[in-house]
């Protein structure tokens, strides 16, 4: 009998245990697969922990390391999948900057215009030397330089003005005698643009000047010096350029859509981010007759009044014509810096919340170049923040923390099972279009060695052996269809700067371009690879600090970007094996 019972007994615990399984296990299971369910119908993203670049659709395991995939946005953040932030210390130290995309439609009876400071090409002179000789002394020390009218600019020693003045000497003695030959030789004296008081005193001297003063014939500022003290000129030979300054003109770009509204005579307020607190007006004193066919703009001009020297050429403006009505569609515009190419896809970094330096990236559609802007075509909305300056400084942050960036992301328009290109992963080529390369590279290091000695002239011939290896490359030997239009991308930005590094002398500009030829080399070393090691070194107070980077075939530092003045700023960053 007691046995049973305890068999009894034994029995109920276990339908006990059933039961409660049943009621409260399965409903918790139920209830999670709701859950699951509900987290799928809300488009939730999953990421790891340990690889937050990882994200899935569903709940599953990280392929990289196995753990449990956590939901993307469950960080203390609150940012959504694709989103990071950046700190107001690191948006400074890079100078990233943000504009908000602007209308080229007229809005509230006003059209808002893009323009850039430039001379007033009326009020421009031309120094000209109007006889042959050498040139003593040169009394303009910099371009640049305040010059007034009536300034000693020069002094010329010119054999043919000595003999002339001998000539006038001996003629001044005849003339009570031969009266038509002592005037002939005054006015001749006269063409070479000698004064009568120069004549008069050469004349009651007796004596021969062998140095002749030129002087300035305008005021002005000294925009470029065209020769040399000890240079030998010619009659008619350009001196100086002089640019008077007390105005300027503003160039704005204006659409075929906006032509019908303008015309000669509007006021046109103008204010530009060096005096944000500033406006300045002006009225339209022409319009181009022709149209751009590249940019499909016309060239609108402002005469702006400029005695506190306020403005300076090469400045950008923007400009707003009041008063007008347009019924043309809208066009949105973005600044050539604001975009990001990677082969076919034009990208930029929005900043959705005005108030946080959070931002995104957003693949967008372009149409055509219009100056120094790009029209919109898809992708963003009037209104818009975005990332006008500091963008590859925006997408190297985005990389860092494993967001969408210009190197990992993939289309929304060409969505594909098999991962994008990496723009930063070896790809393999052949042996033949890496030696091409390294051909290139070769020249680039001889191009970096003469910015180390501060050499501009021999800068710029190793730019034109870059050029002359770099049309060598065959991009056939480029297989990859996607390594192929990368290369296509490199290859047009590393000729255009080189091409600029070669047509100048100015050894500041060449550094200018040098640092986005070394970024755009680097990045076919990193990708494409020349069979040798390559150090990638960086100064951070390249470029007002913002810094920059360089190649080097060994790791000791000798900075092309200062040169004597800081040789051995800058460290080694990378070694591309």
């Amino acid at each position: 009998m007691k046995n049973n019972k305890v068999v009894i007994y034994m029995g109920l615990l276990a339908i006990g245990i059933l039961l409660g399984w049943f009621l409260f296990g399965g409903s918790s299971h139920t209830e999670n697969e709701h859950n699951h369910d509900a987290v799928a119908e809300s488009n939730q993203m999953w990421t790891c922990s340990m690889h937050p670049q990882i994200m899935q659709p569903e709940f599953g395991d990280c392929p990289i390391c196995g753990m449990d995939l956590i939901p993307a946005e469950a960080g203390a953040d609150g940012l959504a999948a694709d989103q990071f932030k950046l700190t107001e210390n690191a948006m400074a130290l890079a100078n990233v900057q943000t504009a908000v995309v602007g209308s080229g439609k007229a809005e509230d009876n006003a059209i808002k215009l893009s323009g850039k400071i430039v001379e007033n090409e009326e009020a421009n002179a031309v120094q000209v030397s109007y006889f042959s000789g050498r040139i003593e002394r040169l009394n303009v020390s910099f371009t640049g330089e305040e010059v007034r009218k009536g300034q000693l600019l020069a002094t010329i020693y010119s054999p043919e003005l000595y003999a002339a003045q001998q000539e006038l000497i001996t003629a001044s003695s005849l003339k009570e005698s031969q009266p038509a030959l002592y005037k002939a030789v005054r006015n001749k004296l006269k063409l070479w643009k000698l004064s009568e008081n120069q004549i008069s005193q050469i004349e009651s001297s007796g004596k021969v000047q062998e140095n002749v003063p030129i002087y300035a014939t305008v005021s002005g500022t000294v925009t470029e010096k065209l020769i040399e003290q000890g240079d030998y000129v010619k009659q008619g030979q350009p001196l100086l350029k002089i640019a008077n300054l007390s105005t300027v003109w503003a160039n704005f770009d204006v659409y075929e859509n906006q032509i019908e509204v303008l015309k000669k005579g509007q006021e046109v307020s103008v204010v530009t981010n060096a005096y944000p607190n500033k406006e300045f007006t002006g009225k339209v004193d022409f319009i181009d007759p022709t149209l751009n066919t590249k940019t499909r703009t016309v060239t609108l001009r402002v005469v702006l009044s400029n005695k506190d020297n306020l403005f300076k050429p090469g400045m950008f403006v923007s400009g707003k014509i009041k008063g007008v009505a347009s019924n043309t569609k809208e066009v949105l515009t973005i600044p050539s810096s604001a975009v990001l190419w990677t082969g076919e896809r034009s990208l930029v970094y929005l900043k959705p919340d005005p108030n946080e330096t959070v931002f995104e990236m957003r693949e967008i559609t372009l149409g055509s170049k219009m100056g120094e802007n790009y029209q919109v075509v898809d992708g963003l909305e009037n209104g818009d923040e975005i990332v006008t300056n500091g963008t590859f400084t925006v997408d190297a942050a985005a990389q860092l923390q494993g967001k969408k960036s210009m190197m990992n992301h993939k289309s929304d328009k060409n969505e594909s099972k098999e991962a994008h290109f990496n723009l930063n992963e070896r790809v393999t080529v052949s042996k033949d279009f890496q030696n091409q390369l390294k051909a290139v590279f070769n020249d680039y290091i001889q191009l970096k060695d003469a910015l180390v000695k501060d050499d501009a002239n021999n800068s710029a011939e190793e730019a034109k052996k870059l050029l002359s290896h770099l049309s060598k490359v065959d991009m056939k030997l480029v297989k990859d269809k996607d390594a192929h239009e990368h290369w296509m991308v490199l290859e047009k930005e590393i000729k255009d700067s080189a091409t600029s590094i070669s047509n100048t002398s100015d050894l500041v500009d060449q550094r200018r371009r040098f640092k986005s030829l070394s970024t755009h080399l680097t990045n076919a070393i990193e990708v494409f690879g020349i069979n040798e090691k390559v150090y990638h070194q960086y100064c951070p107070m390249v470029d007002n600090d913002t810094g920059a980077y360089w190649l080097s075939k060994e790791d000791k530092v000798l900075n092309p970007y200062f040169g004597d003045a800081m040789l051995r700023c800058g460290e080694v960053k990378q070694v591309i094996e």
